[in-house]
């Protein structure tokens, strides 16, 4: 018996086959092999073709159907994980009508903000918890105020992982969560925000019929069975976008557990108890994939775009030539807790969220030029990144977060014993690094769907944990010197 993961991401398409019994994945494979295009017609946009996706998804299951030699109909549930904000239009013959609109798509902005006035902050943040923004109703909005020859031949609207299922099935279906990442979920009337679709004049008939995170949501067509290998009536259980996904990887799901990435940017996915939002808008929280309304889980969504980034910077400008990574962090950990008084303000790579769409840049400060070297400037970049991912999970405390544990994957920045000890000390929870991804994730979440596992818990018994990193109780003080310090470097930058 054996679960299939999709993970639809707009670099590549990743499929991950597991054993439901052992929880092992058995085969894994990454359509294309070189990173997907990302069309940009006019500057800030963002688009690529759904049937893209749909060929990797194809090509991808073949591959792990291969190399495992399971029978297609071995396969029990489905499960499917996406890039998070886009925007799919298809007609009454499913046909996509436009070029997919994505995450990174920065054209709806000023429609969000002409929503988020005349509505009202108070209704958007209290029903919405948050701005329409740049999110998918926006760009739907776009669509009919740009493209009108498209919009009057839209039938339904999605989200990237709707339409895989779609492809899969034939049946356009939505879940909560994914609506609710569209800035289209109403929280206070637990229904699609009515009142947001009439400022925009969208009729509510555009909008897919809504399913469970977890459970039926669909099956495997017999033309779809045809194409990709798989057994007709193979169904598909569970579906969420890449970031409340790669929380349920990680098994995330209750209030205070808080899910980190640090790659070229960086996350913090943190599980709240309580629908709450920042009355700055500084955080985004969407559904959680556990969320119902007698028990609300939200996932409050932090992305700092200056994290992994100046780390490679810094290896490229700062270090010796040819120094790796591991040696990086090795001269890093040298240098005292604190970098000596040398801090760094890591926002050189965008606006920033957190800091209410604010371009403070990149700064160094208290360096001396008698005493301070290669070693304080690297080891002060890594801690100006643990630095401003707690500025914004003190954001999450104030929406009432208590944070109890930090779990991540042990990949890139997390590699960093510096890193993840600075980020122990300061949020004093511990860090625990497995060895998962957003397919395999994908995959135990459709065991969920389907009844395979009774439990979350029992989904991710076989969950392996590479280590902990506990808070050390001798080293907080000073590591809270330390970010006292580089929040008031920042407030003077920022007045």
């Amino acid at each position: 018996m054996f679960l299939l993961g999709y993970d639809i991401g707009s670099s590549s398409v990743k499929a991950s086959l597991v054993d439901a019994h052992t929880g092992q994945c058995v085969a894994r494979a990454s359509y294309p092999e070189t990173e997907a295009p990302i069309a940009a017609p006019r500057q800030g946009w963002a688009e690529q073709n759904p049937e893209d996706w749909w060929r990797c998804v194809k090509q991808a299951t073949a591959q792990v159907l291969y190399d495992s030699r399971v029978a297609s109909d071995d396969i029990v549930a489905i499960g499917i994980s996406y890039q998070m904000h886009g925007l799919v239009v298809v007609d009454s013959e499913q046909r996509v009508l436009r070029p997919a609109i994505i995450w990174c798509d920065s054209r709806a902005v000023p429609l969000g903000e002409e929503a988020f006035k005349a509505l009202g902050a108070s209704y958007c943040l209290e029903h919405l918890l948050n701005s329409p923004g740049n999110f998918t109703a926006a760009k739907l909005a776009w669509v009919k105020r740009h493209e009108p020859d498209v919009y009057e031949r839209i039938d339904k609207f999605m989200l990237p992982g709707d339409y895989i299922a779609m492809r899969l099935s034939g049946q356009v279906v939505t879940t909560a969560s994914g609506l609710s990442e569209g800035i289209l979920w109403d929280f206070k009337n637990q229904a699609v925000s009515q009142a947001l679709l009439d400022y925009y004049g969208i009729d509510a008939s555009l909008v897919a019929q809504v399913k469970p995170t977890f459970g039926m949501q669909g099956i495997v067509s017999a033309q779809a069975a045809a194409e990709t290998g798989l057994a007709q009536g193979t169904p598909i259980t569970y579906r969420a976008g890449d970031q409340p996904n790669n929380a349920l990887s990680l098994n995330v799901l209750e209030p205070g557990e808080i899910a980190s990435t640090a790659g070229t940017s960086g996350v913090v996915y943190g599980v709240l108890g309580q629908v709450n939002h920042d009355p700055l808008s500084r955080v985004n929280p969407f559904a959680h994939v556990n969320h119902t309304a007698q028990a609300p889980r939200l996932g409050v969504l932090l992305c700092i775009n200056g994290t992994g980034i100046l780390n490679s910077w810094a290896r490229r400008n700062v270090a010796d030539p040819g120094m790796t990574y591991q040696q990086i962090n090795q001269l890093a950990s040298t240098v005292a807790i604190g970098s000596e008084g040398v801090s760094i303000i890591p926002f050189g790579n965008g606006a920033e969220r957190m800091l209410e769409n604010r371009q403070p840049g990149c700064s160094l400060h208290g360096i001396d030029f008698n005493h301070h070297g290669k070693a304080h400037l690297l080891r002060a970049a890594q801690e100006g990144i643990v630095f401003s991912m707690m500025y914004g999970i003190e954001i999450m405390e104030q929406m009432g977060m208590a944070v109890s544990r930090i779990r991540a994957g042990h990949a890139n920045m997390f590699l960093s014993p510096v890193f993840r000890q600075t980020l122990a000390n300061v949020t004093d929870a511990p860090i625990e690094l497995y060895d998962t991804d957003g397919s395999v994730g994908a995959a135990r979440g459709a065991g969920i769907g389907a009844g395979v596992y009774s439990t979350p818990a029992e989904a991710f018994a076989s969950l392996r944990q590479l280590t902990v990193v506990e808070p050390c109780p001798a080293d907080r003080q000073v590591t809270l010197d330390a970010y006292r310090l580089w929040k008031q470097r920042l407030t003077r930058i920022e007045n």
